[in-house]
């Protein structure tokens, strides 16, 4: 896992392919999950004050440390005003609905856009030229298939230090006039950490590209999509949590408390 003796490594850059020491319980785990949702759940678990300071950036709306933050709830986004220099940040809904769908139905089916695609997908491809954003996270959640039962585990970059996913943002007219704004967080293949339980990860920015991804007048398709690397895995860790995570209605620090594997697996049987 994570060797505080690497110091404050940007994210990206890393090839994946060193095997992270594993911590207790994890040894025996290594078959590897394909096809489950990607993403579907992270954590976000600052107070607003450390968001904005650590982003740089400012906002109205109000925010309150999350444990279980789920599709098509509001979600902290930073945007870069495109009339000052600036960073804004302010609440969407996760799940992205295109300026052209019909109606909300889709969003919940978008809250992942795959880096690969995302040029070339109509729902993506104009919000990847024109909409970016950092979704602010300090942790994230993956579930690995083990038989007829899934063990969540959470994943952290720096021993749980906030970090941005790679975002793109769209908004859609309501039938009333009201303007619904949505966001999808892009995906990438799996690291050395996270390939042991997934097939997929979030993107994790580097922070030095922070301005370059947010930047409204970099509508260079390529060059965004060069930003979309696996984060190093030597900065990160995972480790099982308890079955907590699986309700949303559970929304406290227990969601990603570290449990012993021998105690999940009871909870799974039990």
């Amino acid at each position: 896992m994570y060797n505080s003796a690497l110091g404050r490594k940007s994210c990206q850059g890393g090839n994946g392919l060193s095997t992270p020491k594993r911590a207790a319980g994890q040894r025996n785990l290594l078959v590897i999950c394909h096809n489950l949702p990607m993403c579907g759940r992270y954590r976000l678990s600052r107070r607003k004050q450390l968001v904005e300071e650590y982003f740089d950036s400012v906002g109205e709306e109000d925010w309150s440390p999350r444990y279980n933050i789920a599709p098509t709830q509001p979600v902290p986004v930073i945007r870069q005003n495109p009339k000052e220099p600036r960073r804004e940040l302010s609440l969407v809904r996760w799940g992205l609905v295109p300026f052209w769908a019909k109606d909300l139905s889709g969003g919940a089916k978008m809250i992942n856009a795959r880096s690969e695609t995302a040029a070339t997908v109509p729902a993506f491809r104009d919000a990847l030229k024109l909409r970016r954003c950092l979704i602010p996270a300090d942790g994230f959640y993956e579930w690995q298939k083990t038989g007829k039962a899934k063990q969540p585990y959470c994943f952290e970059v720096n021993d749980g230090e906030l970090f941005a996913f790679a975002g793109l943002w769209d908004r859609w007219k309501d039938p009333s006039g009201q303007w619904v704004k949505s966001c999808s967080i892009l995906t990438t293949t799996p690291n050395a950490v996270a390939s042991a339980i997934h097939d997929r990860m979030p993107v994790i920015l580097d922070r030095t590209n922070f301005d370059l991804w947010l930047d409204p007048g970099m509508t260079n398709v390529e060059a965004a999509s060069d930003l979309l690397k696996p984060c190093d895995a030597q900065l990160m860790r995972c480790y099982p949590v308890s079955n907590r995570i699986n309700h949303v209605a559970n929304d406290d620090a227990a969601c990603s408390t570290p449990v012993e594997f021998a105690e999940t697996q009871a909870g799974l049987f039990s």
